[in-house]
C-alpha cells in the first residue's frame, strides 16, 4: 500500500477562499486519477460536501472521536490521499492537535506525507499567521497560497513587508490562485457541482446540464491556470502518485 498522504487546507482568518482551493485540489486529483477522500470540518453544515458529496465526510475536528475517524483510518482505506478542509479559525488549533497526537512526528519520520496549503488573506494579521504556524511545519510541505478568486485587488501588501514574513519559513513555496470571472464563479456556486463537472456540462450525478458556454469557458481557462500551479510544484509526485494521462472531463 502506498504511504498515506494528508493535505490540510486552512487559515486562521475567514473569507479567504480556502474551500475554493480544496475544491480545485479534489478536481485536480480526480483528473489525475489519484484516489482521494475529503473531510469537511465546517460542522455541522458543511460546504465542501455540497460540491463533492461522494467522497466527503463532515467532521468536527475539535473532537477526539472525529479525529479518530480521520487519522485512525489512514492505512485502512483505499484512497491514498486525504484532503482536510479546515474551517476558518481552526488552522493553528488543528495543527496543535496533530502535534499532540504524534501525527507531526510520524510525518517527520517519513511515515506519512504531509502538506499544508495555508490560504493567505490581504491583511497583516493574515501574514502573522505564518509565524504562528511555523513551528508546526517540520516534516511538512508548506505552501503559502495567495488566493485572488474573490477580488483582483485583494493583496495590497508592501512587498518588503510580505517578504519579511514569507522568508521566515524555510522551504516554503508560494502559490497563486488567479481570479475567476465573478459570474462564472457564481454560476458554479448555484449549480453546486465541482468545477470539473461544470466545465464538462454535467450535473452532480453526471446527467447532462445546460450551463452557459461562455461561463464554462471562463472556468475551463481559470482551472487550467490553477492546475498549472499544482503541476509546477509536482503535486502528484508529492502525494506519491505517478503522473498519468489527465482526464479533464470527469
Amino acid at each position: 500500500m502506498a504511504k498515506p498522504a494528508v493535505v490540510v487546507v486552512g487559515a486562521d482568518k475567514g473569507g479567504v477562499g480556502k474551500t475554493t482551493v480544496s475544491r480545485t485540489l479534489l478536481d485536480y486529483f480526480s483528473a489525475n486519477n489519484v484516489p482521494t477522500r475529503a473531510f469537511d470540518t465546517e460542522s455541522p453544515r458543511g460546504t465542501l460536501k455540497r460540491f463533492h458529496p461522494d467522497i466527503t465526510e463532515i467532521v468536527d475536528m475539535t473532537t477526539t472521536a472525529d479525529q479518530m475517524k480521520i487519522f485512525d483510518t489512514l492505512n485502512a482505506v483505499s484512497p491514498s490521499v486525504t484532503v482536510i478542509d479546515v474551517r476558518a479559525g481552526l488552522l493553528s488549533p488543528a495543527l496543535a492537535s496533530l502535534r499532540d497526537i504524534g501525527f507531526l512526528d510520524a510525518a517527520k519520520a517519513g511515515q506519512i506525507t504531509f502538506a499544508v496549503f495555508h490560504i493567505l488573506g490581504p491583511s497583516i494579521a493574515s501574514l502573522e499567521e505564518i509565524a504562528e504556524t511555523a513551528g508546526f511545519m517540520t516534516g511538512a510541505k508548506y505552501f503559502l497560497v495567495k488566493n485572488f478568486i474573490n477580488d483582483t485587488q485583494f493583496f495590497q501588501w508592501d512587498q518588503a513587508t510580505y517578504n519579511s514574513y514569507f522568508h521566515r519559513i524555510k522551504d516554503a513555496t508560494e502559490l497563486t490562485i488567479p481570479k475567476l470571472n465573478e459570474m462564472a464563479y457564481e454560476q458554479v456556486e448555484v449549480s453546486s457541482v465541482p468545477f470539473l463537472k461544470f466545465v464538462a456540462n454535467k450535473g452532480i450525478n453526471d446527467e447532462a446540464a445546460n450551463y452557459s458556454f461562455v461561463l464554462r469557458g471562463y472556468v475551463r481557462h481559470w482551472l487550467a491556470n490553477v492546475w498549472s500551479e499544482f503541476d509546477r510544484i509536482r503535486l502528484t509526485d508529492i502525494v506519491g502518485s505517478k503522473s498519468v494521462t489527465r482526464n479533464s472531463e470527469k
